[in-house]
């Protein structure tokens, strides 16, 4: 491996790259580097000196020194699934792309411990099939779950469907390893429910979209395999019923209420329009339809007769419009579908402006109406296609335009709309990004929205571990207000 101790260039980076990777694992031909330079929904793309893929963390370490040492600013980059922008680099063609997806090792799965250590590129359903294989679960579950990377997912504090009941992967995440941005590499890989010995460092770099470091592995939490499953389908007239609906499944269900998915009767009819196969399985004109997990370790859990408990407690408080109840696997795969069908159905109806919020479960009705209300006053016909996790107040809140509308003067509101729905999201003490980060989207507005002294402490954080601004400038942060001399 390359002595780097001694000053490196920009001019002479490339050759010292090689050195360290090898030639397989540096690509500088434009047309190799394509997939790496815009993400996968083409809203963002940008240019980069080459794309780096180190085999190990000795290797990313080596890389970012080098490229401290130049001057170099370094882009980390997962599976690139991302849908703010964050994994993808600047238009100047002067920054690194440093790609993980050669670091795919399982390097330990302790079932005592119930934790599964892994590389950072390691694909999100190598990991979930690596804990089944033990007899164990590990349960953050996404959409992108076939080609996101565990790096990714710990970057952007991934939610998905059964937060409810699991978590973050904030809350997934017993220990890191990371590369800082001078090449060191800390070690802290501790698979510890507890440790009392002073800050948790590794809470720095999750959520942080590689602003202060690149991950490079994380030890994860496992939990029992489900042996059983329950899914309701079931029609509602207001939002006002899907939180109280949720309360009713709480108290009968506990801890065995995995999801609880909200979506509005516009969001299922781009799926069922557009996806084939596809069907309501619910035949009235209803508002909104919420869709229910429950799930349990034991093989037999009885979970049927506690989703019908839950349903006629909510019918007694007049809650539910309609229901179905799933009975079988298939059945319960085919609601599922209308669930995760709604984003790439969305794109069939033109250009998709999507928002990620959060605010307070109780807070949700309001919000709703006042945002629907604004929104249509800005945009007269706009069509909004809301739905997300109820159960953690998070709303995926995604616009369409008006049928028969130009795109590009639709295309054209964007900043507007998201202003509105931003300003709604505060007066209710909420957040502008849940789940999917901040990235390049969303960056320039955080000031907007963050208190000042929380956004000072953010910029101190960066500051101490990334005094020259290399890493990933312009994510979460704008670049220009962090950058050192």
């Amino acid at each position: 491996m390359t002595d780097s101790r001694t000053d490196v260039t920009a001019n002479d980076l490339a050759g010292r790259l090689c050195d360290v990777v090898g030639p397989a694992g540096i690509i500088t031909d434009p047309a190799e580097m394509a997939g790496y330079l815009t993400d996968w929904r083409r809203a963002y793309a940008g240019n980069a000196m080459a794309v780096v893929r180190p085999a190990d963390t000795a290797e990313v370490a080596e890389v970012v020194r080098l490229c401290d040492q130049a001057g170099v600013a370094v882009v980390p980059q997962g599976g690139n699934t991302g849908m703010c922008g964050g994994a993808v680099p600047d238009s100047s063609g002067r920054q690194l792309v440093v790609s993980l997806t050669r670091m795919r090792r399982i390097r330990d799965i302790d079932v005592a411990n119930q934790t599964i250590t892994v590389d950072a590129g390691t694909i999100l359903q190598s990991v979930q099939e690596a804990a089944a294989g033990v007899g164990k679960l590990f349960p953050l579950s996404l959409g992108a779950q076939g080609s996101c990377t565990i790096g990714g997912n710990v970057a952007t504090n991934a939610g998905g469907t059964a937060v409810l009941r699991y978590g973050t992967m904030r809350d997934l995440t017993l220990g890191l390893e990371v590369v800082l941005a001078d090449g060191r590499i800390w070690n802290g890989l501790r698979g510890l429910r507890k440790d009392n010995t002073g800050y948790d460092l590794k809470q720095f770099f999750i959520g942080a979209e590689g602003t202060l470091g690149i991950i490079t592995a994380a030890v994860l939490k496992l939990f029992p395999a489900v042996r059983s499953r329950a899914t309701a389908w079931i029609a509602i007239h207001t939002t006002q019923a899907a939180v109280d609906l949720i309360g009713v499944f709480r108290d009968v269900a506990g801890d065995r209420l995995t999801g609880f998915e909200l979506m509005s009767r516009q969001s299922v009819e781009f799926v069922v329009r557009h996806s084939p196969g596809v069907r309501n399985p619910v035949d009235g004109q209803y508002s909104w339809f919420a869709l229910v997990e429950l799930s349990d370790a034991l093989p037999d859990a009885g979970l049927d007769a506690v989703i019908e408990l839950a349903l006629e407690r909510a019918v007694q408080h007049d809650l539910v419009a309609e229901a179905v109840v799933a009975s079988s696997a298939a059945q319960s795969a085919a609601l599922w579908a209308l669930r995760e069908g709604i984003s790439e159905a969305q794109n069939h109806e033109g250009p998709s402006l999507k928002h990620d919020v959060t605010v307070p479960v109780s807070g949700i009705p309001e919000f709703v109406a006042r945002t629907d209300a604004a929104l249509d006053k800005v945009v007269p016909g706009i069509r909004i296609v809301t739905y997300g996790h109820v159960g953690d107040g998070n709303l995926h809140y995604n616009l369409s335009k008006p049928p028969g509308s130009d795109d590009d003067v639709f295309r054209a509101r964007a900043a507007d709309l998201a202003g509105v729905i931003y300003d709604q999201i505060s007066t209710f003490n909420g957040s502008i990004s849940a789940e999917h980060g901040l990235g390049q989207a969303k960056a320039g507005i955080l000031a907007d929205y963050k208190d000042s002294c929380e956004l000072g402490l953010m910029h101190d954080i960066k500051t101490l571990l990334d005094p020259r601004g290399l890493m990933n400038p312009g994510k979460v942060l704008p670049a220009t207000d962090y950058i050192r001399p």
